[in-house]
């Protein structure tokens, strides 16, 4: 058995990690480096946490997510994740924060109730006249993208697997398990994996009935000088209440102060308007006043352009047709499953049965 995995996001990363180990060959096929900076992988750093609110199916699954890096870490010898914890900072009843309170209370997770005044003591970046309440948990942290995607390179090569970078996928024949690539050339498996991202519909088009694809961004600040030790010891903040649909991750070592928000997207190409508009990065930050004063202080560094690809409720998205599997674990959140998605799909591939690893990665129940 030959596996063909086109797109090294964290999700076919993880993907020919999980077959290497079980003896499988696999070639892994990348249309630009590892990293790559236009993938949603190929950021500094990403959210981890138990808490999810409405979508029960991912909190029970957490777990497994948890125990899946734990392999990885063993596997790469050293662990690319930041303990940081996460915060939740409530502006009204019924925001996202007070949602995610709820999965925590559901889930029977601890957390720490903090009041507007208790808030600002520990953590003065957040003014607290804006927020009704912060909690904390001190299970959750940051994975750092680029450091897990240079050492997953490096562990496939050195175990074994075939990885093609600056190959980009043209086309893929499910009916024979091959992909075609961009200068001509074929390459034959006996199965195909598609874990191309915001990429996924060019390759097929059809599944834009289940998938749209977004363009977003995330900004990258220096906080007042009388803020950064604040900053540097913050947990990741989950979300900071309001109608933004935002987060923040603090600027652990080697990475920086991010901002991103969930209502700053549109739908387009994954190509499309991939270089930072003029003030950009300022109308990000402006987004997270209230909760945080002085915004306007802080400095913009970078902002950086990203695609995604979401279902309509924000589920991951599998089928298969044929000798190919397509996987869109996405939605905005699906890289804290990375590992564990390589997994079910290896054990969907080697089992013959990719229904049971589609439940489980769709997490309807």
């Amino acid at each position: 058995m030959t596996i063909l995995v086109a797109g090294a996001g964290i999700s076919g990363l993880s993907t020919a990690w999980a077959l290497t180990k079980r003896g499988v060959p696999v070639t892994l096929l990348e249309q630009g480096p590892i990293p790559n900076p236009l993938s949603a992988s190929g950021d500094q750093h990403r959210i981890i946490r138990r808490a999810y609110g409405g979508q029960g199916g991912y909190q029970r699954r957490i777990g497994d997510a948890y125990a899946a890096w734990d392999e990885m870490w063993s596997d790469l010898g050293e662990k690319h994740l930041v303990e940081t914890g996460f915060m939740l900072l409530s502006q009204q009843p019924g925001d996202g924060a007070d949602v995610y309170r709820e999965g925590l209370v559901e889930g029977g997770y601890p957390f720490e109730q903090l009041s507007p005044e208790e808030t600002a003591e520990r953590f003065p970046f957040v003014d607290p006249a804006t927020i009704r309440y912060g909690a904390l948990s001190d299970e959750g942290g940051v994975l750092l993208c680029q450091k897990i995607a240079s050492s997953l390179r490096g562990w496939l090569i050195a175990n074994g697997a075939t990885v093609l970078e600056k190959s980009r996928v043209s086309a893929v024949d499910t009916a024979a398990g091959s992909v075609t690539l961009a200068d001509g050339s074929t390459l034959n498996g006996d199965h195909v994996v598609v874990t191309a991202g915001a990429w996924t519909l060019g390759l097929f088009p059809k599944l834009d009935q289940s998938l749209t694809t977004y363009r977003t961004a995330v900004v990258y600040l220096t906080p007042p000088d009388d803020l950064k030790d604040a900053w540097a010891r913050s947990p990741a903040i989950l979300d900071p209440g309001g109608t933004i649909d935002g987060y923040v991750l603090p600027p652990v070592p080697g990475t920086g102060l991010k901002f991103g928000a969930g209502i700053h997207r549109y739908e387009a190409r994954p190509d499309q308007d991939r270089t930072a508009k003029v003030g950009e990065g300022e109308t990000l930050r402006d987004y997270f006043s209230p909760p945080f004063g002085r915004i306007k202080d802080y400095r913009v560094d970078d902002v950086v352009t990203c695609a995604y690809t979401f279902t309509a409720d924000e589920h991951f998205f599998v089928t298969t047709q044929d000798r190919a599997t397509v996987v869109s674990a996405c939605s905005g959140h699906g890289y804290k499953f990375g590992a564990v998605v390589g997994q079910k799909l290896a054990e969907g591939i080697m089992s013959r049965d990719m229904e049971t690893a589609r439940v489980w990665l769709e997490a309807r129940d």
